[in-house]
């Protein structure tokens, strides 16, 4: 079976979703359900803790109409259903990413986290300076460590060099939706690194989770392409199918491009 494997641990989606920004916890469980992601991502910084694992409602959440406010994301989310990746978005040093992982593990016992250390607060482009000074501090801490970073493979090439469990490059600006902007990039990432490489951040629709998915990455990882959609729900069936079909038309390898035409029908007789 083609399963995905990441940091020892094998999963049959390769499809990752984030839980942030739904109307509400009901919609949130449709939505991880219908995209049939085992992992979830799980911004620390910038929600209650209390949502995560208490009472209380989160601050990018807004509780159903009427319903109850103090459900928490795990009993819509069982963790010993999914994998949570609490990650580090919201975070502008190093410092600060290694403090909120820190809070982290301190709260599940969460080992494996995404690592985002944002430099600019417009296009939310990450700092790889400061990316690579909090990977090299959790590594050491025993963290497994996916790291977001630029489209470059220089600075892939060194995230795995540190230790890092994976390499999540950006399709384009975090919540544009404008989808793979330097297809070749991704692709050089993929082919060149021997850590799973998933593409993170500017995934708008279906197709560009399937292109990511055919430039060779192992996974996708996405989360304004659900939220923000007028359906999130068959969206995130929508992803599911995408992905799926993307890894096998990369397994199946596709056919040569041809720079003249060629008959699809043999030419074993011809009629006169």
């Amino acid at each position: 079976m083609d399963l995905f494997v990441l940091a020892g641990k094998a999963y049959h989606s390769r499809l990752l979703v984030g839980t942030g920004r739904y109307r509400d916890m009901e919609q949130t469980k449709a939505v991880v359900e219908a995209s049939g992601a085992e992992i979830v991502t799980v911004a620390i910084r910038r929600l209650n803790p209390a949502f995560i694992a208490g009472s209380g409602i989160g601050s990018n959440q807004t509780p159903p109409s009427g319903g109850d406010n103090k459900q928490s994301l795990q009993d819509i989310i069982d963790p010993s259903d999914y994998t949570y990746l609490p990650n580090s978005a919201g975070c502008y040093t190093a410092e600060e990413a290694v403090r909120t992982l820190r809070l982290a593990r301190e709260m599940g016992n969460w080992t494996l986290v995404k690592l985002e250390v944002i430099g600019d607060k417009q296009t939310l482009y990450p700092d790889v300076g400061e990316t690579l000074k909090a990977a090299e501090i959790l590594i050491k801490e025993g963290f497994k460590v996916m790291a977001y970073t630029t489209d470059d493979l220089i600075v892939a090439k060194k995230l795995e060099k540190l230790g890092c469990a994976a390499v999540m490059p950006l399709a384009s600006p975090i919540g544009s939706g404008l989808g793979i902007l330097n297809p070749l990039n991704i692709r050089l990432i993929a082919e060149n690194l021997s850590i799973p490489v998933l593409v993170d951040a500017g995934i708008g629709t279906a197709s560009d989770a399937c292109m990511a998915m055919e430039l060779g990455c192992a996974g996708v990882l996405l989360n304004s392409a659900l939220a923000d959609a007028q359906d999130p729900v068959l969206m995130a069936s929508a992803m599911k199918a995408a992905v799926i079909a993307g890894r096998q038309a990369y397994m199946a390898g596709r056919m040569a491009k041809r720079q003249t035409a060629v008959a699809s029908s043999p030419q074993m007789a011809m009629i006169e």
